[in-house]
């Protein structure tokens, strides 16, 4: 398993058959050095949304039409492109699970809010955000999406157990560092965790550094653009 982050909470996952780009935006993030666009979507397979937001959904329509993969998420949100826009996607739903060459993939809840910019930037509902288990190549991550910390959590780690935790964690549109931390350590036994939303812009996190003192038992890393992380 290959995990390389694209800036804020934009990843690309190669797990089994899989090569999954997780909320990519590029056009506009501040912290994604758009000369490297091309390595970043070369050979992607499937596109996984967490929600509706502009800083998540970025470039999918443009990449799904470019590369001819399906998006995949809250059902709500892709049924109304796939009628809309004319993409192919893969709608479904939370606690449901569909295989995406290998890799199984199984929507959980989140606390966040999810809608698109309509006309004049009235936001317009896009269904329900959502965070992921991705479990493949002998290791299960727990996605986060856009979130606070939740009991919920508790029931992702009975169930599933994942070893990989990629957390939103840059405060203000999300749990902050300590917040992360605390989910971390009551919810889930994660060996290695990644941060993410964060460093993106001056009002979020611009470092793990409570979240590394909070968590000495777990390899946190701190991600860097573009530089894969071997799982």
């Amino acid at each position: 398993m290959i995990i390389t982050w694209l800036g804020h909470s934009s990843f690309r996952i190669e797990v089994e058959g899989a090569t999954l780009l997780v909320d990519p935006w590029f056009t506009g993030n501040p912290v994604f050095p758009t000369a490297q666009r091309a390595a970043a979507i070369e050979g992607a397979t499937h596109i996984l949304l967490t929600h509706g937001h502009g800083d998540h959904t970025g470039d999918s329509l443009t990449i799904a039409r470019e590369l001819g993969i399906p998006i995949v998420g809250i059902y709500d949100l892709i049924s109304w492109w796939q009628a809309k826009e004319g993409i192919n996607g893969i709608g479904f739903n939370k606690g449901g699970t569909i295989d995406l060459n290998g890799a199984k993939v199984t929507m959980v809840n989140a606390s966040h809010s999810s809608s698109v910019a309509g006309e004049g930037g009235q936001p317009i509902y896009a269904g329900h955000e959502s965070g992921y288990i991705i479990a493949g190549d002998g290791h299960t991550i727990y996605l986060s999406g856009d979130t606070d910390v939740m009991a919920d959590m508790g029931v992702f780690n009975a169930l599933h157990a994942p070893d990989i935790g990629i957390l939103s964690a840059g405060g203000h549109f999300t749990m902050d560092m300590k917040r992360a931390a605390y989910a971390a350590k009551t919810f889930f036994n994660f060996k290695t965790l990644i941060p993410c939303h964060y460093r993106t812009f001056p009002l979020l996190a611009q470092n793990a550094d409570v979240l590394k003192a909070a968590l000495p038992g777990v390899n946190v890393i701190e991600p860097q653009v573009m530089e894969p992380i071997k799982v």
